[in-house]
């Protein structure tokens, strides 16, 4: 044993989960999983969705009770009965979707459930300025605290969070896909926040599929599958095709499906459209092919979300024509656009896309509900269809009646898919459709992307991944600061050549 490894493994742990199980009905989601973290350091968990990371770390946040196994924290035996009892232990957790009050101020939201008070039991609101100003100045977050949240960009709300977890000196860090919104910038400023903790003796619990970040920052990765421990091991000795053999249980020596779908006819052509309230898209042109899958590039600002939200009727349009298979069309209302046979798969599935406290069956045919009879829905019709949705897209669920909220991310979301498959949509719209969803999930949705296109519909996708961009669309359509600023083509080596990521960056940047 080299002398590295054997001091490392006299290092005591700041938190260790050993032997964690834990049973929903029809499915074991943890079967003897651990975690040990050692303090001052990123520790990475990584695996499929599906594969117990969130359910592990909703047993040490007190959200779930596990059924057996230890959990110690500087070598104390500790069960956290609630997620505050967790934050009030040292333990905070920076979930992927985002549960904010959006209507209530930044502060507040950092504060929630513990505001400062004066002497008299009011709230001290210029104490929590002054004290929020004071965590934002240590972490350099540039947000006025007194903004209302639900105004900020997903990106901002994110640091917001990060923030909110400081704020409970946390000895435990949980991040779950903390860059999955950020730009590059916002990446590196994270990056620096998590320099800057572990410094200071915190373990960062560190949750992501981008590998790139996780060899880069981690000191060290856990893997599971199945709701197993698989393995630990120092990030250093660790390679890309590792972890995802690790992963999968599998070689996957290509990222991306074979591409055989045909570029066809004009399906939509989009001349001049801009939206009527700021921030939007303004005068943009394009054509859409059926058989074609055109990406969506851009910077967070570039007003990507809000060109398919304006298209699918979501925002009100202020200008333009959308004509569909030569004839013009309005998408007034979304209802509008369903008839007209749009599809809009939404970026943050916990707040627009999914009922939470609903089943799989209710999510996947309510988009589709009128076509189940009137005035009383066909049960049988609605469970066949369901059915179709879990075996088609292969969702990882004890059975139909399963609540969607109890599923993996990645599950969630191709849930929605089928919901919308169910529609027998021609324009698929598509905003960041693999966000949080791990290599394996993603290779299921490039082939039912790809799938689609080979039936003749016509799919735009937003994607903030420029090799999934690259690896699966015809054309990239690049927008920046709500302007189309070109449209690169597909050649003979396209994403294969530096030049052409260089060139969608340039694009990106035109009118920022």
């Amino acid at each position: 044993m080299s002398e590295t490894q054997e001091n490392r493994n006299q290092t005591p742990f700041l938190l260790e989960m050993l032997e964690i199980e834990k049973n929903f009905p029809g499915v074991k989601a943890l079967d003897h999983a651990r975690l040990q973290v050692r303090p001052g350091t990123v520790h990475a968990l990584m695996g499929e969705n599906g594969a117990g990371k969130s359910t592990l770390m909703k047993c040490l946040f007190g959200i779930y009770t596990r059924d057996q196994g230890t959990v110690m924290m500087n070598g104390e035996p500790v069960t956290f009965s609630s997620p505050r009892d967790a934050l009030d232990n040292g333990v905070a957790m920076v979930h992927q979707e985002l549960n904010q009050v959006l209507r209530r101020s930044v502060m507040e939201n950092v504060w929630l459930g513990r505001f400062p008070t004066t002497k008299l039991g009011t709230v001290d609101t210029r104490k929590m300025y002054a004290d929020t100003q004071e965590i934002f100045k240590k972490l350099e977050i540039d947000v006025d605290p007194k903004e209302i949240i639900g105004t900020l960009s997903v990106s901002k709300r994110q640091m917001v969070e990060i923030a909110k977890a400081v704020s409970y000196n946390a000895k435990i860090l949980v991040l779950d896909e903390p860059t999955s919104s950020l730009t590059e910038d916002e990446v590196e400023h994270l990056f620096r926040i998590m320099k800057q903790l572990t410094g200071e003796g915190v373990g960062i619990i560190y949750i992501s599929h981008k590998m790139d970040e996780i060899l880069r920052i981690s000191d060290d990765v856990t893997i599971m599958r199945d709701g197993q421990w698989i393995a630990t091991q120092p990030a250093s000795e660790l390679t890309k095709e590792k972890i995802i053999r690790l992963m999968v249980g599998r070689e996957m020596t290509n990222q991306f499906p074979p591409k055989n779908n045909e570029v066809g006819e004009v399906l939509l052509d989009v001349q001049n459209l801009s939206g009527l309230y700021e921030p939007t898209c303004h005068e943009v042109s394009f054509q859409l092919h059926r058989g074609e899958v055109l990406g969506v590039a851009g910077l967070v600002g570039s007003r990507r979300t809000e060109l398919l939200n304006t298209l699918f009727g979501y925002f009100t349009r202020g200008g333009g024509q959308v004509t569909m298979n030569g004839e013009t069309i309005q998408n007034v209302t979304t209802a509008e656009a369903r008839k007209n046979g749009f599809a809009l798969i939404t970026e943050e599935r916990r707040a627009t896309g999914i009922f939470g406290e609903n089943s799989i069956l209710f999510n996947s045919v309510i988009a589709n509900v009128d076509a189940y009879g009137k005035p009383f829905l066909n049960g049988k019709k609605m469970a066949k269809d369901t059915d179709w949705v879990i075996d088609s897209i292969k969702v990882k669920t004890p059975g139909k009646k399963t609540l969607i909220k109890s599923l993996s991310g990645g599950n969630q979301q191709k849930v929605i898919i089928g919901r919308w498959l169910l529609t027998n949509p021609e324009v698929l719209l598509l905003d960041e459709p693999t966000r949080g969803i791990d290599v394996g999930a993603k290779y299921e949705i490039y082939q039912l992307i790809l799938s689609l296109a080979e039936q003749g519909k016509g799919i735009m996708m937003v994607s903030s991944e420029m090799p999934e961009l690259l690896g699966i669309c015809d054309r990239i359509l690049v927008m920046s600061n709500g302007r189309l600023a070109g449209i690169v083509e597909r050649g003979k080596d396209f994403g294969n050549i530096p030049g052409e990521q260089e060139t969608i960056m340039a694009l990106a940047a035109k009118y920022v």
